[in-house]
């Protein structure tokens, strides 16, 4: 049975309360990967989009890296990309001394090298790309972060946690993002299984550092999280709801605010499916797998967020399947990393590892339309979407929005009463034909939007052969 808390946070979310109170929408963007400003479709339905295979991001090929490499970061840092990674070889205990942590860079989020750091002597050489080793068991999931935190101390831009259920998670500090220390010996959270990639980032919604980690609760794998004011002294944890069910093993969460919404945070979590196995012995043998890893199989499922400790299931399917062949299905592969970077003017990306625990293991690039995980989509027939209350601050709405050469979409503007607004009437809307990804709205070449600024509306959107991915008022 739901407890009452999490029935108030999912009343919250989509808006089901009996109150029609506005949303303040400001000048944010709203992305549709929850119901949040949706208050009613009609013919028209929420659906989740996929990214699409690119090419090999890195192939894990040094020695000291190999088939367990595992929990990759990738980070947007001014005109750099930066990803860091688990090295393994060989299987084994977590938090094993074999553990390191790799680092590779990119200029455009495509292409990526691995330089020579000479930070730490690896196999007999220092030209490597580590940064860090002999710290066990910290490499088993240092996952870094730019602290975004007004004031931050410019030595301390990067951080990152890291450790095991046995150390808890602890703290590490950097000004470059390659050298690294330890901030204290005592962990910032120490109940917790820990025993995945655990992360953190700086909240501007909440004005707090979130910290979403692995706990178990009735052998389930699931995801509690903490906040700080100082990133030094952390609440007590409270274990994940979900707007949704069944429960299902999530092995990884990768929360973070969406950069071009910050207010929404969105994971791309692993879904584990422990025992249920796709691939045979003998494949499994063929593939170079252990057996150990070959009885298990897992995918990518798109959660989301707007603060507190509800996770929005809009979507139960996969965001990321394992793929053709079966070198996708041995257990443990299919994981993204923690990361959703923009690689192109329409372009997002993410990475997903690919064939773990075997001799061509992989990290693969994935591309995704901006604003592209979900869309409010109408049929060739036409349908409608009518927004919960609003109230906006800008001049002018922009969509990001496809529509077929058949297709289109309409906006009428609805006063308190749900009438339309003289000039902004479905009748006045200039058709919007196309696929873009910032087209602002005019009715009869008209965009200028102040005198309802402020003001409680409804936007009704008028739909054929179309899909809606975000709206902004600015």
């Amino acid at each position: 049975m739901e407890s009452l808390s999490r029935l108030i946070l999912a009343a919250f979310v989509f808006g089901q309360s009996t109150e029609q109170t506005p949303i303040a929408l400001d000048s944010r963007l709203e992305i549709f990967v929850d119901r949040y400003c949706i208050q009613k479709l009609e013919n028209t339905e929420l659906v989740l989009h996929s990214p699409c295979p690119a090419e090999t991001a890195i192939q894990f090929d040094r020695d000291w890296e190999g088939r367990y490499c595992g929990y990759v970061t990738v980070i947007k840092d001014t005109d750099v990309f930066r990803m860091y990674y688990r090295g393994l070889p060989v299987s084994g205990k977590d938090g094993q001394n074999a553990e390191v942590t790799c680092y590779a860079e990119s200029r455009d989020g495509i292409h990526w090298t691995k330089p020579d750091l000479g930070i730490y002597e690896i196999d007999g050489t220092r030209n490597n790309n580590v940064i860090l080793a002999g710290m066990s068991p910290f490499s088993h999931n240092f996952a870094p972060f730019i602290d975004t935190r007004p004031g931050v101390n410019p030595k301390q831009r990067f951080k990152a946690v890291a450790g095991t259920e046995a150390s808890g998670l602890k703290a590490f500090v950097s000004e470059d993002g390659i050298h690294w220390e330890l901030v204290t010996d005592e962990p910032l959270i120490k109940e917790g299984a820990f025993d995945s990639q655990n992360v953190v980032f700086w909240s501007e919604t909440e004005q707090a550092y979130c910290c979403y980690f692995r706990t178990w609760q009735d052998k389930i794998r699931r995801v509690s999280r903490c906040v700080s004011q100082d990133f030094l002294h952390w609440s007590t944890p409270e274990l994940m709801e979900y707007s949704r069910g069944p429960l299902e093993h999530l092995y990884t969460n990768q929360t973070l605010p969406y950069f071009r919404a910050p207010h929404i945070y969105i994971g791309l979590a692993a879904r584990f499916m422990p025992g249920r196995r796709v691939i045979d012995a003998e494949h499994a043998s063929q593939y170079g797998v252990e057996e150990k890893y070959s009885d298990d199989c897992s995918d990518a499922v798109l959660i989301s967020s707007r603060g507190g400790n509800l996770y929005d299931r809009t979507f139960m399917e996969a965001f990321i399947r394992p793929g053709y062949g079966l070198s996708n299905w041995t257990s443990r592969t299919n994981y993204p990393a923690y990361g959703i970077v923009q690689t192109g003017p329409a372009e997002l990306s993410v990475y997903v590892q690919r064939n773990y625990g075997q001799p061509g293991h992989f990290l693969e690039r994935l591309r995704l339309r901006l604003d592209g995980f979900a869309s409010v989509r109408a049929p060739y027939d036409g349908g409608v979407m009518l927004t919960r209350p609003l109230r906006f601050l800008g001049k002018s709405l922009y969509l990001n929005y496809s529509t077929s050469a058949a297709g289109q979409v309409q906006v009428e503007i609805l006063d308190e009463a749900a009438k339309p607004i003289p000039g902004y009437a479905a009748a006045d809307c200039d058709l919007l034909i196309g696929d873009e990804i910032d087209r602002k709205v005019t009715w009869k070449k008209n965009d200028d939007l102040t005198t309802l600024q402020g003001k409680t509306v409804q936007l009704r959107f008028i739909m054929k052969d179309a899909d809606l991915f975000a709206l902004q008022f600015r």
